[in-house]
């Protein structure tokens, strides 16, 4: 089965930047597909994951938090719709961010607003194994806001759009 490789703050506001598409190259072997400048790779033929994970960080220009799940994994949120019954709105943003470790604590009761629940930016509303889920409004201060979610859940995250995830999964299913 495929793996999907979500690299922690590359690419962002010229902060780590690098070209994906080469490094998708240099991981010819694995068979990876670059999913444009997301920082998230697909390897439809990645071997032993310790194997793929190995060569991805030896290969990455810097260090950053890599987390790596199943594709079959991304397959069933969107089987399983974490978003059903929310009335989408031009506003609003469903995002997913991957828990790139164990939480240093148990979680915290969700829904989670950051700042706070009455004037959110951001806002986590589910969670499903490594996965968790939110919205976020489009504003300038978003960008700000979706940097607290690591202390919201005491450990380090990866945020996608769920548009992005869904692109993904297109990629999957194509493999």
């Amino acid at each position: 089965m495929a793996l999907v490789a979500f690299l922690r703050g590359v690419n962002v506001g010229g902060h780590r930047r690098f070209r994906p598409s080469q490094l998708a190259k240099e991981l010819a072997a694995y068979d990876v597909v670059n999913v444009g400048a997301t920082g998230l790779l697909v390897a439809r033929n990645p071997g032993s994951r310790a194997e793929f994970r190995a060569e991805l960080m030896r290969r990455l220009p810097f260090e950053t938090d890599v987390a790596i799940c199943e594709g079959r994994e991304l397959m069933q949120l969107r089987d399983e719709n974490p978003f059903e019954g929310q009335t989408p709105q031009l506003e609003l943003v469903p995002f997913v961010s991957v828990l790139v470790g164990p939480p240093g604590r148990s979680l915290p009761r969700m829904p989670i607003g950051i700042p706070s629940n009455d004037e959110w930016y951001v806002k986590i509303v589910s969670r499903h194994k490594r996965f968790v889920f939110g919205i976020y409004r489009r504003h300038m201060r978003t960008i700000g806001y979706l940097g607290r979610i690591d202390a919201a859940l005491g450990t380090r995250v990866t945020t996608r759009n769920w548009n992005t995830i869904l692109s993904t999964i297109r990629i999957l299913e194509r493999s």
